[in-house]
């Protein structure tokens, strides 16, 4: 494998997200979508005519995922909403959590398959461990995983049986590997970054299945070889560095989200790009982000 190599960061949006995340890349769009969990907004950017486009939701929204046309499935705060942006008109919605009201969705992902993932946290970020991670398959059927998390990132495909997911504030990353009734076979760390590093934070895989981390209140992004081994790393301007997806032409481009959440004054003044959207041009590929797949029975009675 040829050595990796990035261009220095671009500003694409100059935003101040209190909480950037969530990076989506939509190919039949030409545009990145992310997130604002605070501000209850997403956003999307034809890097083709650079239009711009805020959308506002009632509810703190963690990611959202693409299922066709305008319609996508959006992971808010108590529920997975299905709807079209361009309408506004819901759908659906599927209640998570009801018996924990403090609780929020953050990270969330397709596999292979078009199964969606996500993971759970508390949102007053205490040290307990109420978060969980979850699959919602094409059926829309709910499956709960795994349990024990205060903050869950992620998780990032390798195959349909093996990924990574992260508890941020543990500073772990795992690699999990499941059975195809959805059961936990192994759950190793894969990666423990140390004090100086930050949070692992958001996180994407390229086609050679290298792990590109978001590093929050770490100012980069890390490339870790499926050995763990740090390959590569990208400094960025911006203090949080909260998620990063794969896109744009060949799919090679890197989008990153960061945020100001936590930070003060100074820390502002020194990274004064924080909460900022960054691209970097790179020679790897990423691993397209399937889109959430929907059964002909539900399809046909939702859209």
């Amino acid at each position: 494998m040829n050595k990796i190599k990035t261009t220095e960061p671009k500003v694409l949006w100059k935003l101040r997200c209190k909480l950037g995340e969530g990076t989506l890349w939509v190919k039949e769009h030409n545009s990145i979508y992310f997130v604002d969990i605070k501000k209850k907004k997403f956003f999307s950017l034809n890097i083709k005519n650079k239009k711009k486009i805020i959308y506002k939701v009632n509810k703190e929204i963690g990611f959202l995922a693409h299922i066709e046309g305008h319609v996508f499935i959006l992971g808010l705060q108590g529920e997975l909403r299905i709807q079209n942006i361009n309408t506004k008109k819901i759908l659906k919605k599927i209640p998570i959590e009801k018996n924990i009201k403090l609780n929020r969705i953050n990270d969330g992902k397709t596999d292979p398959n078009g199964n969606l993932w996500f993971g759970t946290m508390d949102n007053l970020e205490r040290n307990i461990e109420k978060g969980s991670l979850y699959k919602l398959d094409k059926n829309l059927l709910l499956t709960k995983v795994d349990t024990n998390y205060r903050i869950t990132n992620g998780p990032a495909f390798i195959d349909q049986y093996n990924f990574y997911h992260t508890d941020s504030p543990k500073k772990k990353i795992y690699k999990i590997k499941i059975d195809k009734n959805n059961k936990i076979i192994s759950k190793k760390i894969f990666k423990k970054l140390s004090p100086k590093d930050g949070f692992p934070d958001g996180m994407t895989l390229d086609k050679h299945k290298n792990l590109w981390v978001a590093h929050f209140n770490g100012a980069r992004v890390s490339v870790f070889n499926k050995n763990a081994k740090l390959i590569h790393k990208i400094n960025l301007p911006a203090q949080n560095i909260t998620n990063c997806a794969f896109g744009g032409q060949n799919n090679s481009e890197l989008f990153i989200t960061s945020a100001t959440k936590g930070m003060d004054k100074a820390g502002l003044q020194k990274f004064r790009y924080s909460g900022f959207l960054f691209s970097v041009k790179t020679n790897s590929k990423g691993i397209l982000q399937k889109k959430f797949i929907l059964s002909n029975e539900k399809k046909r009675s939702l859209l």
